[in-house]
């Protein structure tokens, strides 16, 4: 994978056939990483690089552990538009979050599970009342690429560790994200219906989630 740098910090590019620019800053590595259509320029990276630099420097400041870089997994792209495995929906989660960069060690492990241990039976109690749809398992894992997923036929939900440091909105909407799919199986119109109910301001908190990071056109 070509590296660059550009003002001192390191890209990776990863050439694609899509037709905009996006930017994600690695949770685990702290690399910046960006995925441009094919025929974009060197030149053209560069300056998008450079644009996004204040919201890089930003997040860099953010994170803990020391390391001074910060997180945005591509649980979505950075547009926030989510991806997902056959058999499965996730909220790609995709995208950048405070707190979530430097290592992942046994104490911060713990200290993220009991977090979301804690919030878990009163955020299930009050939304399943409201959804009218219950999770069979919820499990907790480190994941780079989702914030969530749920397998709706056995109505499994998987959450990553990584919420369990962050303020307890995101972890809510992840939960929310996840149980909504236990009514309506992928991202189309009815399960954005149910969305805009559940939590109308829930596509500002998926922007933040993911770093705020506006993309210069669409995949």
């Amino acid at each position: 994978m070509p590296v660059m740098t550009v003002d001192g910090v390191r890209v990776s590019v990863t050439r694609k056939r899509i037709r905009g620019l996006y930017l994600r800053i690695n949770p685990l590595t702290g690399m910046v990483e960006v995925s441009a259509p094919t025929i974009a320029t060197d030149w053209q990276i560069q300056a998008f690089v450079r644009d996004k630099m204040d919201w890089i420097q930003r997040h860099r400041g953010l994170t803990s552990g020391g390391r001074g870089e910060g997180g945005g997994t591509d649980a979505a792209d950075a547009d926030g538009r989510k991806s997902g495995s056959a058999g499965s929906a996730g909220s790609g989660a995709a995208g950048a979050g405070p707190v979530v960069g430097g290592e992942w060690d046994d104490e911060r492990r713990r200290r993220a599970r009991a977090a979301i241990e804690a919030a878990l039976p009163d955020l299930l109690e009050r939304w399943s009342a409201i959804i009218g749809r219950s999770p069979t398992q919820v499990t907790l894992r480190l994941m780079t690429t989702r914030w969530g997923s749920c397998t709706p036929r056995t109505g499994r939900i998987r959450l990553n560790l990584m919420l369990g440091l962050m303020e307890p909105r995101f972890l809510e909407y992840v939960l929310v994200h996840e149980m909504t799919h236990l009514r309506a199986a992928n991202h189309g119109p009815e399960f954005t219906r149910l969305m805009d109910g559940y939590l109308p301001q829930w596509r500002a908190i998926r922007a933040e989630l993911n770093g705020g990071v506006r993309p210069s056109g669409r995949e």
